[in-house]
């Protein structure tokens, strides 16, 4: 999968702007909070519907503007796309694919596969479950439609349920109808659980190979997925929390509390590892996300590396820059000495300057 080229009106800290893209190595420099980043999220936005930063729509939209617009030219498997998307600050986003409308985001998913790499995901394996569960889903959502569908259903009734919960205090004559809500979280709600369980499994075997070279043979990484409930308990255990969760207020069961385990040679290194343990363990995650791609959707994905390499050390920038050389990849960073005594191709360099962009070849 390639992405030809991206326009911008409006959006973020761009007025209008429009960018031929090579389809290998995309540098684009500058000082910090000259619009660098904003680029990528577009590109990803283009594809996913979703910024990376998890931004609102009306966010998105340059100020003092009530709308933007992003245009995406993509070739994949010798078809091209055009995907237009048209954010507005109080309606709902606008998306079409090659001129034609489109109703629902996820008639999208299928056409492009992006992996976003940020400063921040050097940090997922300490942050919080919610950061580890956001990495599940964003990438199932771009390789499952059924995946996003169960998902957006779950959170739907998750929310409705939740909501009842907080009503009962002033209308429990409404307790009998969590029945109808119970059932719904259970039949959407395994399908997400039995989605992330496989989807663990064929990264786990990734991740395992990749960090076993990352660490020179040091060092076993194992993924596990940390169920909160089964797919076959969890009607039954809904059932049994219900006081608890009268009392609480809100839902105690079921994936939206699930995680994900990383354990090096037996240890967890969510609590215990070292720094360098777990950007090892990171990187090794984002790498396992590209090959899970090509394995998957039997294609490359695009790689879309945020400000990276300068948090990473001599060996790591070195076995990330080697393992992305037949992907498209966009690269944002403050300066191109980072690249200097690497034997690595940049093809096309874009100096980015208060929300202008130069192309320096």
């Amino acid at each position: 999968m390639i992405v030809k080229s991206i326009e911008l009106l409006n959006f973020r800290n761009y007025r209008e702007l429009s960018l031929l893209l090579d389809e290998r190595t995309n540098i684009f420099y500058g000082d910090n909070a000259q619009g660098k980043t904003n680029i990528l999220e577009a590109v990803y936005l283009s594809g996913t519907t979703r910024s990376h930063r998890g931004s609102r729509d009306r966010d998105l939209i340059r100020f003092g503007e009530e709308e933007a617009h992003i245009r995406t030219q993509i070739r994949r498997r010798d078809l091209e796309y055009q995907i237009d998307i048209h954010l507005k600050k109080n309606k709902s986003k606008g998306i079409a694919v090659n001129g034609v409308p489109i109703r629902r985001a996820s008639e999208l998913f299928g056409i492009a596969n992006f992996v976003f790499f940020s400063p921040e995901d050097l940090g997922i394996i300490k942050q919080g479950p919610a950061e580890r569960r956001r990495f599940l889903d964003m990438e199932l959502c771009q390789l499952d439609r059924v995946y996003l569908h169960e998902l957006s259903g779950y959170n739907r009734v998750l929310a409705q349920r939740n909501k009842l919960l907080k009503d009962l205090s002033f209308r429990p004559e409404l307790l009998d109808t969590l029945d109808v809500w119970d059932v719904q979280l259970a039949e959407y709600g395994k399908k997400v659980i039995e989605g992330r369980e496989a989807f663990t499994a064929s990264l786990g075997e990734i991740v395992e190979k990749i960090h076993g070279k990352l660490s020179g043979g040091r060092e076993r990484l194992l993924v596990s997925y940390e169920k909160n409930v089964s797919a076959q308990e969890f009607y039954e255990k809904i059932r049994q929390s219900r006081e608890k969760d009268v009392r609480m207020k809100t839902t105690s069961v079921g994936p939206h509390r699930d995680d994900l385990l990383f354990a090096a040679d037996g240890v967890d290194i969510r609590k215990y590892g070292s720094q360098g343990q777990q950007r090892t363990a990171a990187l090794s995650l984002k790498l396992s996300e590209i090959e899970l791609v090509k394995q998957v959707a039997e294609d490359t994905p695009v790689l879309l590396l945020d400000d990276v390499l300068s948090e990473l050390d001599q060996n790591r920038q070195n076995y990330l820059l080697n393992s992305i050389h037949d992907i498209q990849t966009l690269i944002t960073c403050t300066g191109l000495d980072e690249f200097v005594g690497h034997r690595f191709s940049i093809n096309k360099v874009f100096k980015v300057v208060e929300g202008s962009v130069y192309s320096e070849n």
